[in-house]
């Protein structure tokens, strides 16, 4: 089964024009909406914007439904002058840029764990490959591989996206997959974020993000479909 996480709803309404065999499940008080895409069986919901949501949302299609993959789709904000409006970001690594311990001599970013402290979650290599050489084919944009940044802010300042591109070599900012990425880690469960950018250095005021945004959540429907495709 393959996991799909959404902050909006106009990408999850996307996915869901796209199943059969639809079935509605309610925990939290969100909507996992379980089906097929082609011949595979998918999960798909809405998890609400920010961190916290995301995590919760992770946590609990893990528990409920034990997805073998779960990916994060979605926009975001370019940090790299070279990633323009509708290219698309495929994470190599996630991060969660506004957790700061710097006060008693961490490095920002670092999150401290049972396990051993990190600063990075690698996505899933494989599905990240294949969602990748998906985005190449998508004419008049361009496809990056990298790490993607997640904060529970809306970067709209170019100073402070100029920031993430140095401090972790961030190509795209947004607000849930880092924390999806944690919560995949913890379990052991492969995971892929990707992004279409709605706003660059060019562009890059809130307002902006609501004229680009559903030509972004489109793509990122039309990539999911072609991926799901290959399975």
């Amino acid at each position: 089964m393959v996991g799909i996480i959404c902050a909006m709803a106009i990408e999850v309404d996307g996915l869901k024009a796209l199943m059969r065999d639809t079935e509605d499940f309610v925990y939290a008080n969100m909507t996992f909406t379980k089906g097929y895409i082609e011949n595979s069986e998918v999960v798909a919901v809405e998890c609400g914007i920010g961190k916290v949501n995301a995590a919760m949302c992770a946590q609990t299609m893990i528990d409920r439904f034990e997805p073998d993959v779960i990916i994060n789709s979605g926009v975001a904000g370019a940090t790299h002058e070279e990633v323009k409006i509708c290219d698309m970001v495929v994470g190599t690594e996630v991060l969660e840029h506004d957790m700061n311990t710097s006060a008693i001599g961490d490095p920002i970013g670092l999150i401290s764990l049972p396990e051993g402290n990190r600063t990075f979650f690698a996505c899933d290599e494989e599905t990240s490959d294949s969602i990748y050489n998906i985005c190449k084919t998508v004419e008049g944009a361009t496809a990056f591989k990298g790490r993607i940044a997640s904060g529970d802010l809306f970067v709209s300042r170019r100073s402070k996206r100029h920031l993430l591109n140095i401090r972790f070599e961030a190509l795209a900012c947004e607000m849930e997959g880092g924390a999806i990425g944690h919560v995949c880690f913890r379990n052991k469960v492969p995971f892929c974020v990707f992004r279409v950018i709605s706003d660059d250095f060019s562009k890059h005021e809130g307002l902006d993000f609501k004229a680009f945004s559903r030509i972004a959540c489109e793509r990122s429907i039309k990539i999911i479909k072609e991926y799901i495709s290959t399975l």
